[in-house]
Formats: C-alpha cells, sequence, structure tokens
C-alpha cells in the first residue's frame, strides 16, 4: 500500500505585466522536476487544475502535435463516459 501525502500550498494571484500570474513555491517545482525556461501543460477538468511538466516526445513518423492534443481534448472531454463504459 503507498502512502500518499497530501498538503495545500497556497498563493495569491499576481500581476505580471499585462497578465496575472501565480508563482509557483520551490518544493512544488522540485516535485514536478520544473526548473525555469521549462514548459508546463495545465488539465482542466470539472473546475480542477492540474499543473504537468510538459515532456518532450519524439512523435511516431506521420502523427503531429495537433493531432495528439485534439486526441487528449476528447479523452477529457469524454473520460467519465469511458470509465462509465467499464462498468457495462
Amino acid at each position: 500500500m503507498t502512502l500518499r501525502v497530501v498538503r495545500e500550498v497556497e498563493r495569491k494571484v499576481t500581476k505580471i505585466g499585462n497578465s496575472l500570474g501565480v508563482t509557483l513555491p520551490q518544493e512544488v517545482l522540485e516535485h514536478l522536476g520544473i526548473g525555469q525556461g521549462d514548459e508546463v501543460g495545465f488539465d482542466i477538468v470539472n473546475g480542477q487544475v492540474t499543473i504537468k511538466k510538459k515532456q518532450n516526445l519524439k512523435l511516431p513518423k506521420g502523427i503531429d502535435e495537433e493531432f495528439l492534443e485534439q486526441i487528449n481534448d476528447v479523452i477529457n472531454e469524454y473520460d467519465q463516459t469511458f470509465r462509465n463504459l467499464v462498468d457495462r
């Protein structure tokens, strides 16, 4: 059995140039393996946002990043439907 430790971290939204932003604490950066210049992705599902370090994947010939993003959008949109089908 794996023990999962959850720690809530809070930050204020600040103005960064003409945008709004949130800084990430060092422990979060270390946990995600993120450093300055790295790209991150955001998954938004049911009112919650998950931050992930963007992985540089070598795509198979004939598959482009836009196609993978579209597939990911479909999976995210219909995630609960797919899960419900498993129970049938």
